[in-house]
């Protein structure tokens, strides 16, 4: 029964995982790596992800750098930025790529606030089914006799406070999000 718990506990963590990997791509108005996590290029028929054709980086709060390991590319990342749903205008110097982070409008931050707390959601709905799920398996135990009665609710009462537990820390990354966009 222990692995039990714990397997439960492991999916609700992955879920937590899942949901700051998903807040980690919502910008901010300071530049930040991550931002590009998810954009793929064209390296030779096959559907790269970014960081593996180019060095990115930092260069000040408000400016990536992308430097594409191979020079001929510049012109298919810097494209391939300008199309993405992230609304950021690359220009090319050189070799180098500078993405500069235009600054959030107030309607663009209560937006972003909108889809962080959509996004909560979804991962509190997915904690809430892991409950769900590990508590029809306990009811199964029990049905065939393999726990007991009293082990099924002490589990129960177990596997509810797990839940309250991941359910607040995604109300916590929520208010730090928030709070985080809301900063000038």
């Amino acid at each position: 029964m222990e692995e039990f718990l714990v397997e439960s506990k492991s999916k609700m963590q992955k879920t937590i995982e899942s949901f700051q990997n998903n807040l980690s791509k919502i910008r901010t108005g300071r530049a930040n790596i991550s931002l590009l996590d998810h954009i793929s290029i064209d390296y030779y028929g096959t559907l790269t992800p970014l960081s593996q054709v180019a060095a990115i980086n930092v260069a000040d709060s408000s400016t990536l750098t992308i430097q594409p390991y191979e020079k001929n590319f510049s012109a298919v990342i810097e494209k391939t930025i300008r199309e993405s749903d992230l609304g950021l205008n690359p220009v090319g110097v050189g070799d180098l790529i500078r993405v500069p982070m235009p600054p959030l409008t107030e309607e663009r931050r209560k937006d972003l606030i909108k889809v962080v707390k959509s996004e909560g959601e979804n991962s509190k709905v997915s904690i809430r089914n892991i409950r769900r799920d590990s508590n029809d398996e306990l009811k199964k135990l029990t049905k065939n006799k393999e726990i007991s009665e009293d082990d099924e609710r002490r589990f129960h009462d177990l596997i509810q406070k797990d839940t309250d537990f991941y359910i607040s820390e995604i109300d916590k990354l929520i208010d730090l999000k928030e709070k985080d966009l809301l900063t000038i």
